[in-house]
């Protein structure tokens, strides 16, 4: 066979197996997530039988990403899309669907009970975070907290979530993903061992955050976090001056910021306290190193 011959039947080869719904040259799962540590989950119960696209990538917002255009047309190819419950799924969700009626959507979040986001009165007492309803939302139906992968009990139902779909849609890894499971459930209950050790006697002690990302963290270890930032908007000069003396009372010298927002409102704060402005990534990818660095400077930070 000469060689022009061959590279076009190689070609109709490649066409047709392109052509078969199904067949690819990579058998993966193709499944979607919305944020940067859902896929360190998936990566680790999915390993190499799932092929994992993240929607928000890195220095993005979740609360006001919009996918770009090759992000829908990949979504046309995926099976599972796994929502956690930001902001932005509100409006794409729907969306996503309509464009792949094929495409199962698995919400992580489902049967975890949220908590309002932390806010604080005008007089600079922080407020009480209200009980969830039996839907999940506070009394006063406020902003509810999305940020449910900053809590390791969390993260362990999410899990079991996830293991459930995966086994579903491609039962013939089954056994894999239970394996996998395991190990990831063992390495979560680790963390978790050594962050309740870390904040032991520091029960109620706060830290200070600009937004608010770090709830779930804190009621998992007994600590308490003041933000600057209400429900999305800097505070008003009063509520600053009052935000700034409750930091001094409480010998707070330390503001966490994370990088997907601006550090000058933290800056500030923090010269007024004598302190500094310090990075915490609620959004990093290997979720497990980055909640062990965090712990470590939110430790600091009490000290």
């Amino acid at each position: 066979m000469s060689v022009n011959r061959w590279v076009i039947t190689l070609y109709m080869i490649v066409s047709m197996v392109v052509a078969i719904p199904g067949v690819s040259a990579d058998d993966r799962l193709p499944v979607f997530v919305s944020v940067l540590p859902q896929q360190y989950f998936m990566q680790q119960i999915g390993k190499d039988h799932v092929d994992v696209q993240v929607m928000v990538p890195p220095g993005a917002s979740p609360a006001t990403y919009e996918p770009k255009p090759r992000q829908m047309a990949d979504l046309a190819g995926a099976r599972l899309y796994f929502s956690i419950g930001v902001a932005f799924e509100s409006v794409w969700l729907g969306k996503f669907m309509a464009a792949n009626p094929a495409l199962t959507l698995v919400r992580t979040d489902a049967g975890i009970p949220k908590i309002p986001m932390a806010t604080h009165h005008h007089d600079g007492q922080d407020a009480d975070l209200k009980e969830p309803s039996d839907h999940g939302e506070p009394a006063d139906h406020g902003i509810l907290d999305p940020h449910i992968w900053l809590s390791p009990p969390l993260v362990k139902q999410q899990a079991g979530t996830i293991l459930s779909a995966l086994k579903a849609a491609d039962p013939k890894h089954s056994a894999d993903y239970d394996d996998n499971y395991r190990d990831f459930v063992m390495a979560i209950e680790n963390l978790d061992r050594a962050l309740k050790k870390t904040f032991a006697g520091k029960q109620g002690l706060s830290f200070m955050v600009f937004h608010p990302a770090w709830g779930y963290f804190a009621q998992a270890y007994g600590l308490h976090q003041v933000p600057i930032e209400i429900e999305g908007k800097n505070p008003k000069p009063a509520q600053l001056q009052a935000l700034i003396t409750r930091a001094r009372d409480r010998g707070i010298r330390v503001v966490f910021v994370q990088p997907q927002f601006s550090a000058k409102g933290a800056e500030l704060v923090a010269r007024e306290i004598g302190g500094q402005a310090v990075f915490a990534d609620p959004l990093a990818l290997n979720w497990l190193d980055n909640l062990r660095t965090v712990a470590g400077k939110f430790d600091a930070a009490l000290k």
